[in-house]
C-alpha cells in the first residue's frame, strides 16, 4: 500500500488532534490506512424501511428505520434531568424519539413538518412505540446516500467513542477518509494472482467492505481482504519452514538399537494401534534425514501419546544421545517419571526427575547425571530452562502440552545444546488437521487417531441442578462397587459476580450430604501449596480418597485407572476443548466410565449446544471442530504470551479454513519462484508478510 496511507488520521476531515488521540487510544488507529482497515464487525440493510405499526417487541435489540413526519416537540425535566422529546407519524401509526443529552444540537436540527429517516432501537413503553437517540436524516439526504451504500456497516466502539462521535459521525470520518484515499490505493499483489484466484482489486475491496451495495459485493470484498491477511500469515510460515529444511543441521539416529529392541519385544505393556506405529515410523524417518525435526503430535487423551514420546526418545540413546520430557505441571511430571521408570525397570537406562520442589538429592543427582552424560531422560517441568541445567549431548525434545508453556520458556529448550536438538511437541488438545497443517506451517503434524484396544468410550450425560439427588445416588452406586469419583468446580470460592458452583460449597455439601458412610473425600485445588496438592493427589490415586473435589487443576496429569466417574458442576462455564480435556481423566481403566455434566436450568444457545455435542461424541477432533467454530481459533499458535500475534482483523483461521489452504496454496507457489520475494512484483508481498513477524525473522522450530 502506498506511503500516503501512512500520514496521520487526524488529516481526515472530522478528525483533527483532539480526536486522532482518542482514536489511537481507545481502537488503535493511528494512521488513515488504520481507518480504512478498520472494519465493520456487521451491517444494517438500510434498504428496508419499516411502517411504524410494522415495529415489535422482537426488534427491540435491532437497528431499524422508519419513514416520518415531525408533527411536534417538547421538554421535560431540568438541568441534568432534561429531557427532549419528537413525534413523528407515519400513514400506518405514530413514535415517540428520545433524547438525553446533545439536545441544544438535536432541537437546533430538527424542523416539525419535514420528513426524516429515523434510525435506531425501538423499544416499547405502554405499547408505544420509542426511539432512545435515533440518527435522523432528510429524506432528499438519505436518498442521495443511499445510491452509495445500500448495507450499513456497524463498528465496533467504547463508550468514549461512542460520545464523541457516535454511529452517524464514526461512518462520516470513515466516509471522509475514502475520499482522502481512493486514489492513493496501490495495488498489492501481482495481477496473475489475482486472476489465478479470482480476487477483485484491492480499491474496490477497501470501497465494497465499507460501503456495500450487496451483500455480494461484500462477500467479494471480505474474501479479497481475508486472502491478503492469510496470505502473509502463510508466506511467513512457508518462509521459515524452508529456512529450517535448507540447513540440514539435524542430527542423525541412523541405528534402531538394542534399547528399542527389548523394548518393543519385550515391554511393551500392549500392542501398539497402527496409528502408534505410523506416528513413529514417521519419527523415524524424520531423524534420518539430516534435517532437525519439528514435529506436531496430536492425540486424543489416553491415544498413547506418552508411549510414542518414549520409544522416540529410545531410538535417541540407542544413538549415544540424551532426551528431556518437559511438562507444564508438577503433577504431569512426576507422573511421566512413574510410569517412565516402571515401563523401562531393568533396562540399562538411567532416568531422573527435575522439578521446582525437588529435594536437594533429587536435584544434585538430576544435575549431576545430565551434565556428565549419566542420565539418558531427564522429565520435569520448567525447571528445565534454568541456566544450571547443562547437558552433555541433548539430542531430542518431548513438550508436553505444549500450548502451556510461554514461547520463550520453549525457545530456551532449544539452546541446551549448540546445534539444535529434534522437537516433538504434544497436545490432547485436537485441532482439526487441516488447521494444523496450515496455521503451524513449519511444523510436521502427526495424529493418533485411535484409542489403545480395551477402552470404552465414556458415557457423557447432561443433567440440571433438579437431578441432584439422582446424582448422589448414581455415585453411591459406584463408590460402594470401589470405584473413585472426580467432582470440578470452575470456582474456588463463591462469587458475587458470577452464579456458578464453587469448590468449597461443594466440599461442605458433599461431606454434609453425601449419603454414603465411611466414604472418603480429598481436595485439590491451585491456590494451594504444592506439597498439599501432591498428598491430596496421592490419597486419590493410592485410593485412600474416594472422591476428589477439585478445580481445572486437574484437566491434565492425573492418571488413576480406578477413577470411572467425573462430574463436572456448572459445565456451562467451560469451553468444549476444556470439557473434554477434564473427561478423559476418567476411562483410563478397563471398566465403564461415566461424565456427567451439571448445569443450571437456563443456559445460553451456545452452551446448550457444547453440551449437546459433549454428550453425542467422544472423538475430540470432531468437537474441537465444533468447539473453533464456536468460539473462534482465538489464540491458537501459541505465541500470545511474548506478543508474537498474527495480525488478523477481518480472516478467521477456523471459519475460513478454505481460504486458508488456498492462501497456503499461493504461498508456497509464489516462494517456489521467488524464495527471496525480490522481485519487482513481489515487493508489496515482503511487506505484507514482515507485517505479521512484526518485522522480524522467528523460526517457528523455536515457538512450536
Amino acid at each position: 500500500m502506498a506511503n500516503w496511507l501512512d500520514n496521520s488520521v487526524k488529516y481526515v476531515a472530522g478528525v483533527g488532534e483532539a480526536r486522532a488521540k482518542l482514536l489511537e487510544k481507545e481502537l488503535g488507529i493511528i494512521t488513515i490506512g488504520d481507518l480504512l482497515r478498520y472494519y465493520p464487525f456487521r451491517y444494517v440493510d438500510r434498504t428496508k424501511i419499516y411502517p411504524i405499526a410494522e415495529i415489535n417487541s422482537n426488534m427491540d435489540s435491532s437497528l431499524v428505520q422508519v419513514r416520518a413526519r415531525i408533527t411536534g416537540v417538547a421538554y421535560a425535566g431540568t438541568g441534568r434531568k432534561q429531557r427532549f422529546s419528537a413525534f413523528a407519524s407515519d400513514a400506518s401509526g405514530s413514535v415517540e424519539l428520545t433524547w438525553f443529552r446533545g439536545i441544544k444540537w438535536v432541537e437546533k436540527s430538527i424542523e416539525v413538518g419535514r420528513e426524516y429517516i429515523i434510525f435506531g432501537r425501538p423499544s416499547f413503553y405502554r405499547g408505544e412505540v420509542q426511539f432512545a437517540h435515533p440518527e435522523l436524516e432528510l429524506v432528499e439526504q438519505f436518498a442521495s446516500r443511499k445510491e452509495r451504500c445500500a448495507l450499513q456497516g456497524i463498528y465496533s466502539s467504547t463508550e468514549k467513542i461512542a460520545s464523541s462521535l457516535g454511529t452517524k459521525g464514526f461512518f462520516k470520518i470513515i466516509s471522509n477518509a475514502w475520499e482522502a484515499a481512493r486514489n492513493n490505493i496501490e495495488e498489492i499483489l501481482p495481477q496473475w494472482l489475482l486472476d489465478h484466484y479470482s480476487l477483485i482489486p484491492l480499491r474496490q475491496a477497501l470501497h465494497d467492505i465499507h460501503f456495500p451495495q450487496s451483500a455480494e459485493q461484500l462477500k467479494a470484498a471480505e474474501r479479497r481482504l481475508k486472502f491478503d491477511e492469510l496470505l502473509g500469515v502463510q508466506l511467513l510460515v512457508q518462509t521459515l519452514r524452508s529456512d529450517r529444511l535448507s540447513r540440514r543441521n539435524g542430527f542423525l539416529f541412523p541405528k534402531v538399537g538394542n534399547l528399542f529392541n527389548d523394548f518393543f519385544n519385550n515391554r511393551l505393556p500392549f500392542s501398539l494401534t497402527e496409528a502408534q506405529k505410523r506416528v513413529i515410523k514417521e519419527i523415524r524417518q524424520d531423524t534420518i534425514t539430516g534435517y532437525q525435526m519439528n514435529r506436531l503430535l496430536q492425540g486424543d487423551v489416553g491415544s498413547g501419546k506418552t508411549m510414542v514420546a518414549l520409544m522416540s526418545m529410545l531410538l535417541a540413546i540407542d544413538n549415544g544421545f540424551q532426551a528431556c520430557m518437559m511438562a507444564p505441571t508438577e503433577i504431569l511430571a512426576r507422573q511421566h517419571f512413574a510410569t517412565i521408570s516402571r515401563m523401562t525397570e531393568g533396562m540399562n537406562l538411567k532416568v531422573a526427575i527435575l522439578t521446582g520442589s525437588s529435594k536437594a538429592a533429587e536435584r544434585r543427582y538430576a544435575l549431576e547425571g545430565i551434565a556428565s552424560g549419566k542420565v539418558d531422560i531427564l522429565i520435569g517441568t520448567h525447571a528445565l530452562i534454568e541456566d544450571k541445567v547443562q547437558f552433555a549431548n541433548l539430542g531430542y525434545v518431548v513438550i508436553d502440552e505444549q500450548h502451556r508453556f510461554g514461547v520463550e520458556q520453549r525457545a530456551r529448550l532449544w539452546t541446551k545444546n549448540q546445534q539444535p536438538p529434534h522437537i516433538l511437541v504434544m497436545t490432547a488438545t485436537p485441532i482439526p488437521r487441516t488447521l494444523a497443517m496450515t496455521l503451524y506451517g513449519d511444523l510436521d503434524v502427526s495424529v493418533i487417531d485411535q484409542l489403545p484396544p480395551g477402552r470404552q468410550p465414556i458415557r457423557t450425560y447432561h443433567y440440571t441442578d433438579a437431578a441432584r439427588l439422582k446424582l448422589w445416588g448414581f455415585l453411591r452406586e459406584q463408590i460402594a462397587q470401589g470405584r473413585q469419583v472426580y467432582v470440578v468446580y470452575p470456582l474456588i470460592k463463591e462469587s458475587e459476580t458470577m452464579d456458578y458452583k464453587d469448590l468449597e460449597d461443594g466440599f461442605e455439601s458433599i461431606v454434609r450430604d453425601f449419603p454414603l458412610p465411611n466414604y472418603r473425600v480429598t481436595v485439590c485445588h491451585g491456590k494451594m501449596k504444592p506439597q498439599d496438592k501432591e498428598e491430596s493427589m496421592r490419597q486419590f490415586k493410592e485410593h485412600e480418597a474416594d472422591i476428589l473435589v477439585a478445580t481445572s487443576v486437574i484437566e491434565v496429569g492425573v492418571d488413576v485407572p480406578n477413577a470411572t466417574v467425573m462430574v463436572i458442576e456448572s459445565a456451562e462455564r467451560f469451553g468444549l476443548s476444556q470439557l473434554h480435556q477434564l473427561r478423559g481423566r476418567v476411562g483410563r481403566g478397563g471398566g465403564q466410565s461415566f461424565c456427567i455434566l451439571m448445569s443450571g436450568e437456563k443456559l445460553s444457545r451456545e452452551a446448550r449446544q457444547r453440551l449437546q455435542a459433549m454428550c453425542q461424541t467422544s472423538d475430540g477432533f470432531r468437537l474441537s471442530e465444533l468447539d473453533l467454530k464456536l468460539r473462534g481459533a482465538g489464540d491458537i499458535n501459541g505465541t500470545q504470551q511474548s506478543g508474537i500475534t498474527f495480525d488478523l482483523k477481518i480472516a478467521n483461521p477456523t471459519l475460513d479454513s478454505q481460504l486458508l489452504q488456498t492462501a497456503r496454496e499461493a504461498a508456497i507457489r509464489i516462494l517456489a519462484d521467488d524464495a527471496q520475494l525480490s522481485k519487482a512484483e513481489n515487493i508489496h508481498l515482503r511487506k505484507l508478510r514482515a507485517k505479521h513477524s512484526g518485522g522480524q525473522r522467528f523460526d517457528f522450530s523455536m515457538i512450536s
